[in-house]
């Protein structure tokens, strides 16, 4: 099969989104992390992005390969920003960068300048892909 075929392939079987509704959040098991934003720390729980990728049926561990590895989930807040994650940063058996999609923050739900929903990415030097008032998580085939 050549590489187009592939890739048009792998585009075909995603899905548009990952599900972020309150019923999905609460079948996967609760994660936390800390959030270093603004000289601020958060502790925040919610749930791993792998884990609703993996809900959604993206590609995972030895399935995470070739054409799948151009794989993209793009967060999206409310006012239009937007960041991305590579399905292979996320892999715990490849880049093992975990990414919380939080809906508490220090024991409260979100308020409404940061929620429903917030990434939080620990790790990171700037909090700057730590998206607040996160409204979609598309997934997106490059070509």
């Amino acid at each position: 099969m050549s590489l187009a075929a592939s890739l048009f392939l792998i585009a075909a079987t995603l899905p548009a989104s990952l599900p972020t509704d309150a019923a999905t959040l609460s079948r996967l098991p609760v994660a936390t992390a800390t959030l270093v934003a603004h000289r601020q720390t958060h502790n925040c729980s919610g749930v791993w992005l792998a884990d609703l990728a993996a809900v959604a049926g993206l590609p995972k561990g030895e399935a995470l390969r070739g054409p799948a590895l151009t794989t993209l989930i793009v967060a999206e807040a409310a006012d239009g920003y937007r960041v991305a994650f590579t399905l292979a940063e996320l892999d715990t058996r490849l880049g093992n960068h975990p990414v919380l999609v939080a809906n508490r923050c220090d024991g409260k739900p979100l308020t409404d300048a940061d929620g429903p929903l917030r990434l939080v990415v620990p790790g990171e030097s700037r909090a700057a892909r730590s998206v607040r008032q996160l409204r979609q998580l598309r997934v997106v085939a490059l070509p």
